[in-house]
């Protein structure tokens, strides 16, 4: 009989002790978590809304405060990945928040850390900014052109029948910023707005580590669908 007690107790640690090897941060909730990797991000949620965050990266707790992210759908909960995204062998801790989502809307924020004796922050340049750097634009009540380095864009806009009160002054960058991790490539596409409700495309662009910082190697338009 002492040995199967034995035995027993022996099985139960077993099964419990890896369940609690990770514990949960009291007061905070789990966002977003990867098992493979031992990544957890935690938060505390208030209404609509995840504030104040824990990042615990492989057993080393990060503190980030000011980070938000909405909370009352999933579809835009907080993603992390874990991959070498700037080819050095090595790889890189990338977390994505959305603060703000609606009918043409998304609002994103993106962070990209390296490894070394703790989480580096590695910058991101900014799609906006890259894009008044980089892209010319004119808008007619009948063509949207876009002009990235030496290709033209042309877009026929008159299928989204904008009334001309309705037309911005120039297409407008920036209601809907997407960042995804693709075949281990950082991208962003934005979408590009002539009015209110009428969407002529987006434009994409494809990042690379250069000079301690991710900037952009390359930007396509991609036209609607529709037109």
């Amino acid at each position: 009989m002492k040995r199967y007690i034995i035995f027993i107790m022996a099985f139960l640690l077993v099964v419990v002790v890896p369940n609690n090897a990770k514990a949960e941060i009291e007061g905070y909730d789990i966002v977003a978590k990867s098992n493979k990797e031992n990544i957890t991000l935690y938060a505390k949620k208030m209404n609509d809304l995840y504030y104040d965050f824990k990042l615990d990266f492989k057993g080393e707790v990060y503190s980030r405060p000011f980070w938000i992210n909405v909370a009352n759908n999933f579809t835009y909960a907080p993603q992390i990945f874990y991959e070498d995204i700037n080819r050095d062998q090595k790889k890189e801790l990338i977390v994505i928040l959305n603060q703000g989502y609606g009918t043409g809307v998304l609002q994103q924020e993106i962070y990209v850390y390296g490894y070394t004796n703790g989480l580096i922050d590695i910058l991101v340049d900014n799609p906006i900014t890259i894009i008044n750097k980089n892209v010319k634009t004119k808008l007619t009540t009948e063509i949207a052109e876009i002009i990235v380095g030496d290709k033209v864009y042309k877009v026929d806009i008159r299928p989204l029948e904008v009334k001309p009160t309705n037309l911005f002054q120039d297409i407008s960058f920036g209601s809907s910023i997407k960042y995804e991790v693709i075949d281990q490539l950082l991208t962003a596409t934005i979408s590009a707005q002539i009015s209110p409700a009428g969407f002529v495309g987006q434009l994409v662009i494809v990042y690379e580590y250069r000079e301690k910082m991710y900037q952009a190697k390359s930007i396509e338009f991609q036209p609607s669908p529709d037109l």
